[in-house]
């Protein structure tokens, strides 16, 4: 009986806490919406499952020895986040945005909602129960980026204790960009501007999209040298694609590389939504502050290409603006379906992509700023 009892006592069930069991229905349901839903599936996936794995009492996975502890290492340095980045970069073509550089201003427009909601969140500790430092608040105000890289790399930065919250809100976020944004952008614009039809793009030269990625590496390491991290891999990856000359490092930074650290990133996400760390009132903030941060960027994007559309001499149409926003390439797509719904002959989706890929490099622009400020 003696034996019997220890064994009992070693199970799993025995040792179970409520908030162990909280977090692995979390982890369940992050699985059910990749799967069942296809929100973010190559994120949430991983991620769900890691945080079922980290919630098994006595498994020892996220600690000293456990691979869960191991995989983390690689957020924790940086690693992860930058090489996904790097495989970003060789899938982005800069090409819509050369052809019409004024769309760097709908990318820096969307990352108001960053410094907005970290405004906010300083606001919070108002409520009993809240209190957020400046290093928090500015790793929470990133999710406005949509980015979830970049999230991740502040957070592990400025606030680790909060990863898990700030990951999970970030990429359900980007995962629920289809849902959130088409309100806002029909709410700010009028029938007749979304309707507005833009000129075709000029053709941009192999020539053009090869010293892009260097000039701005090279603006980067002058001006903001904290950004170069992000910056730098996003351009390096991007170089590999443009100058046709290392397509196997292109094809495997695009691809495999990229795969397998989604893998491990999602895992060692998952990591970290453990019952101690989740189940807190922060929590609850962060995803309010999340989706706020999200909608006063996709806003101001929406915001500023009607202002530039009233100022310039050819027609912009406001919708492209909410691809202000990092969610590459899903809020371009968002920007053209709704502007098919208004005119069948309105296609959006390369205008689109223009700012989107200046939404990406404004987060990492944002992200250098908030870390050489905060840290």
């Amino acid at each position: 009986m003696e034996n019997l009892t220890l064994l009992w006592e070693s199970t799993g069930i025995y040792n179970l806490e409520s908030g162990q069991a909280i977090m692995t229905a979390v982890g369940f349901l992050l699985i059910f919406l990749a799967i069942k839903k296809g929100f973010e599936p190559l994120l949430l996936l991983p991620i769900g499952f890691g945080a079922i794995l980290s919630n098994i009492p006595g498994s020892g996975m996220t600690e000293a020895g456990g691979i869960l502890y191991y995989l983390y290492g690689g957020i924790k340095t940086g690693v992860f986040p930058l090489l996904i980045f790097m495989g970003v970069g060789a899938m982005t073509d800069f090409g819509p945005m050369l052809a019409n550089p004024k769309t760097l201003l709908l990318g820096a427009a969307a990352q108001f909602g960053i410094f907005a909601t970290l405004l906010g969140a300083l606001a919070l500790n108002a409520i009993p129960g809240l209190d957020f430092s400046l290093k928090d608040a500015a790793a929470i105000a990133i999710i406005g980026g949509a980015d979830g890289p970049t999230a991740i790399y502040v957070a592990s930065k400025l606030a680790p204790e909060l990863l898990g919250a700030i990951a999970v809100a970030a990429y359900s976020y980007m995962a629920l960009v289809p849902l959130i944004q088409p309100p806002i952008m029909r709410a700010l614009t009028t029938d007749k501007e979304r309707k507005i039809e833009m000129h075709q793009l000029r053709h941009v030269s192999q020539t053009e999209k090869i010293i892009f990625p260097l000039v701005l590496v090279f603006l980067t390491a002058l001006l903001l040298p904290s950004a170069a991290p992000l910056i730098g891999m996003f351009c390096f990856g991007n170089l590999m694609s443009s100058c046709g000359v290392v397509d196997r490092l292109s094809d495997t930074s695009q691809n495999a590389l990229i795969n397998v650290v989604t893998i491990f990133l999602g895992l060692a996400v998952g990591s970290k939504l453990n019952a101690d760390a989740f189940l807190q009132p922060e929590t609850l903030g962060i995803l309010t502050l999340g989706a706020i941060a999200f909608c006063i960027g996709t806003a101001c994007g929406v915001l500023m290409a009607k202002l530039m559309n009233a100022l310039s001499k050819t027609p912009i149409n406001p919708l492209i603006g909410a691809a202000g926003v990092s969610a590459v390439p899903m809020a371009a797509r968002v920007a053209n379906k709704v502007g098919l719904e208004n005119n069948p002959h309105n296609h959006l989706l390369m205008h689109a992509m223009g700012p989107n890929v200046a939404g990406v490099i404004g987060s990492a622009v944002a992200a250098g700023i908030l870390l050489n400020l905060v840290h």
